[in-house]
């Protein structure tokens, strides 16, 4: 037999790369490249986000690489003066760690929706997805709910409670001019102000140190999130965004 023809054999015998290898091996390429991500100040992730096909389910969903590694997410942070601790985040049931999604709220890019029931926090993105973050809540009596803005929002922010709060709990007197920032602050690394018609509301998004309250419903009305998790959304979210709380 000649050459050519033992060639041709060698061909025909060896089986064809399938379908599902290609996409096993693209899917391992875009793990790897989870490992590269850009990295902020904070020791953060910037967002990254591959479009990827999905036909039969809607035209285009967007992947955020560094959701899938919540070790980088939840890392611990040194900024300035203050340190935050990692977020053991195995803790933390699945639904409520930062991830991206469909989005189900309707509204437009930029727009922060808080569904109370559901302890979620939507910051929705250009193509119809939404990263959604878990949240703490206020406990029943201390609910808002409505159509508002983020007046402005600051860093590290001082913590002052209000008289009515000084007035159920006296021994918070001694923060009346103000609770100095840090770790152990109330309003933990970031805050975001929410005003109604250029009226302060009194309600904020905040971080918080107690990871553990995520899901739950025991605040005086502000919505908190994981420290490592307000930083990330403080981060993305826009001057005067407007905020839906339902």
């Amino acid at each position: 037999m000649s050459q050519r023809s033992k060639a041709a054999l060698t061909d025909l015998s060896t089986p064809a790369i399938s379908r599902r290898h290609l996409l096993l091996g693209f899917g391992s390429v875009a793990v790897l490249g989870a490992s590269g991500c850009t990295q902020t100040s904070f020791g953060l992730p910037e967002m990254n986000i591959d479009p990827m096909s999905t036909n039969g389910v809607r035209p285009q969903i967007s992947i955020d690489r560094t959701v899938t590694v919540p070790d980088v997410m939840y890392a611990a942070v040194q900024e300035g003066p203050y340190s935050l601790p990692a977020v053991p985040y195995q803790k933390v049931p699945a639904q409520f760690r930062r991830q991206v999604v469909v989005d189900p709220t309707g509204e437009q890019p930029g727009t922060i929706v808080v569904h109370l029931q559901q302890r979620f926090l939507y910051l929705v993105q250009p193509g119809g997805d939404a990263i959604r973050y878990g949240v703490g809540i206020g406990k029943a009596g201390f609910l808002w709910n409505g159509r508002a803005n983020i007046q402005y929002k600051k860093e590290w922010p001082r913590w002052t409670p209000p008289r009515e709060m000084i007035e159920r709990k006296p021994e918070l007197i001694k923060y009346q001019n103000g609770q100095e920032p840090g770790p152990q602050n109330p309003l933990g690394a970031r805050a975001l102000y929410i005003f109604k018609d250029g009226v302060d509301t009194g309600y904020r998004i905040h971080g918080s140190p107690e990871w553990w309250s995520i899901g739950q419903s025991m605040s005086s009305g502000c919505v908190r999130l994981i420290n490592q998790d307000i930083i990330d959304l403080y981060n993305r979210v826009p001057g005067k965004a407007t905020v839906v709380v339902v």
